[in-house]
């Protein structure tokens, strides 16, 4: 399989130092950029050559190194960039230099930490942004918040670690907000919209990241080890075909030889025969003993102990086999069954005709070899549950030739207990015995396969999805409430025109209260109010109930906190782009007047 496979610098690595004869280097797979050490497993090296690493080694190390820093600085240079950028344009409140300078510096220490302590990067970027402001959104340290949230997901192998900080710093920002927050409901769904969007989700986003790499990686490892079970596979193959080969030599030809012997032995006997030529067949009937004796010798090279042989079609019924070996001068003899309503014995093309073809043959030819002379009887019974031959020879009657004892036996045990058979072999009497029971073949129904099991990879993708969707239905909820909070306030702190123009100068807060809204703005534009009257204390209302755009703000100075107080003057802040004559238009209509 040809293509490349994605190296992982996501796990941080170490360094060792080369040991004597080493070649140190880049390893496949540091990743991260650690230089491992890889002891020499070749001969020693020639006399005279200095053991430890090259210059090679020394240079590619020190490549990395300043790679990495390369790579910090920019990260740096990246982040800093917003928190320089917004006080300039001031974007933030103004702060005092050292602060900024410290706020870059903690960015410096985090950029150089991220890839071997990616949490603590992360846990001193969202200190920095509790620092500034206490619901953790800044335009400065938001998105180096967001940075180092992804690069904690990429790069810190456990989750709970993670989980603990994110529940940290909610409990550090809600405490913050509770003790010196404005205004605490909207902070802290500031806080919590922060969290999940800039500090959950870029996390979430880069496990997912991980886990795709680590399943590129897996997915090129079950290739290479799929190639090696294919290899393996093909091999056992070969071995199987083997053995199928060695059975059908030893069941077809070690028959045909023993017949052949059989032949010999019968012509040797012949009346009509010369010397020369009772002689000659003579040695053609050892010459064939031989031939089977070498072919059990190169059968049991062959043949594989530990696993059956597949079984050869045969092209006649046990009746005809037994037919053919008596017309080549074997002593034996069909025994019909009895039972005429006995079912027929199996056909020969099926698995239970084939195996007793086998079965029967065997046992002729280990006849014909041990106990040449010997009457051999053989039986088929055949009943509804399966089908019994047996195979009985009795004393020879002639001298065997020596001869070693072959794996043919054990070769018709294998195959017959394979198929839930039975197979017993051994003396019977002053002969020898071979019987074998094979039951009956039932129609096999195609099997349902079973449901593919689930990968350890599929579940943890499952749970990053899962993950994914939890945080996005989360976020969704919290940005509907902090929507509806946000109209809530604003529409509750309305004061209108008309009962703005009723409140005169002098008028007491308990006659003024019943027309004033229930809440104040909570965000009034005190930077484009006019300077209040010395001593005074000023609530500011809504002009207006609409939403997400700038309006007129009203502007109630008193004399005195609380419900005290007189009213001492009363004001109209414009709203942002809105020109003079819109106001001077709702005057003449009855608005608001300064």
């Amino acid at each position: 399989m040809e293509g490349t496979r994605p190296a992982d610098d996501t796990a941080p690595t170490t360094e060792a130092p080369p040991a004597a004869g080493a070649a140190s280097g880049p390893g496949p797979g540091s990743g991260a950029g650690g230089v491992s050490s890889v002891p020499a497993t070749g001969p020693a090296t020639a006399a005279g050559a200095a053991p430890g690493p090259g210059p090679a080694a020394g240079v590619g190390g020190a490549a990395l190194g300043l790679a990495h820093l390369g790579r910090g600085v920019l990260l740096w240079a990246v982040l800093a960039l917003p928190a320089v950028t917004a006080d300039r344009l001031g974007m933030n409140e103004p702060r005092p230099l050292w602060q900024r300078l410290g706020g870059l510096g903690v960015l410096a220490v985090a950029a150089a930490l991220s890839r071997r302590r990616p949490l603590l990067s992360f846990t001193l970027t969202a200190a920095l942004g509790l620092t500034a402001a206490p619901a953790l959104f800044t335009v400065s340290y938001g998105p180096a918040l967001g940075v180092f949230a992804l690069l904690l997901g990429l790069r810190a192998p456990c989750a709970r670690p993670a989980v603990a900080a994110f529940v940290a710093v909610g409990l550090v920002g809600t405490v913050r907000i509770a003790l010196v927050g404005a205004d605490p409901p909207p902070e802290w769904l500031v806080l919590t919209g922060t969290l999940l969007f800039g500090c959950v989700f870029p996390w979430l986003c880069g496990r997912y990241w991980r886990q795709s790499r680590a399943l590129a990686e897996a997915g090129w490892l079950r290739a290479a080890r799929l190639e090696d079970e294919q290899r393996h596979a093909e091999e056992r193959a070969r071995l199987r075909e083997r053995a199928r080969i060695a059975q059908d030599m030893h069941d077809s030809l070690g028959h045909e030889l023993s017949l052949l012997a059989l032949r010999a032995a019968a012509l040797q006997v012949s009346p009509g025969l010369t010397a020369d030529h009772r002689a000659a067949a003579a040695d053609l009937r050892a010459a064939a003993a031989d031939a089977t004796d070498h072919l059990h010798r190169i059968i049991g090279v062959l043949r594989e102990d530990d696993e059956p042989a597949p079984l050869a079609p045969a092209g006649e019924s046990i009746e005809e086999l037994v037919a053919r070996a008596a017309e080549s001068g074997l002593p034996v003899r069909w025994e019909r069954p009895r039972d005429t309503a006995a079912p027929p014995a199996p056909e020969p093309g099926g698995v239970a005709g084939r195996l007793l073809h086998r079965v029967v043959r065997e046992a002729l030819t280990n006849a014909a070899r041990h106990a040449p002379g010997a009457p051999v009887v053989v039986a088929v019974g055949s009943h509804a549950r399966g089908t019994t031959v047996t195979v009985t020879n009795g004393p020879a009657t002639e001298e065997a030739a020596p001869t070693r004892g072959g794996s043919g036996l054990l070769g018709l045990r294998a195959a017959v207990t394979s198929v839930g058979g039975d197979f017993r072999a051994g003396p019977h009497g002053e002969g020898f015995r071979v019987r074998a029971y094979v039951p009956a073949q039932q129609p096999t129904t195609p099997a349902v396969p079973p449901p593919a099991p689930t990968t350890p990879f599929t579940r943890a993708r499952r749970r990053v999805a899962l993950g994914l969707g939890a945080a996005a239905g989360a976020g969704v909820v919290l940005v509907g409430a902090a929507f509806g909070w946000y109209a809530y306030t604003e529409t509750h702190s309305v004061l209108t025109p008309a009962a703005y123009a009723q409140l005169r100068p002098g008028t007491p807060y308990e006659e003024a209260a019943p027309v004033l809204p229930d809440r104040e703005a909570h965000d009034p534009p005190t930077d484009r109010a006019p300077a209040p009257p010395p001593g005074a204390h000023c609530r500011y209302y809504r002009a207006s109930g609409e939403l997400l755009v700038s309006i007129d703000h009203f502007r109630l100075c008193f004399d005195a906190p609380g419900r005290q107080g007189r009213l001492i003057a009363k004001d109209v802040v414009p709203g942002v782009g809105r020109p003079d004559q819109d106001r001077d238009e709702n005057a003449e209509n009855g608005g608001p007047v300064r």
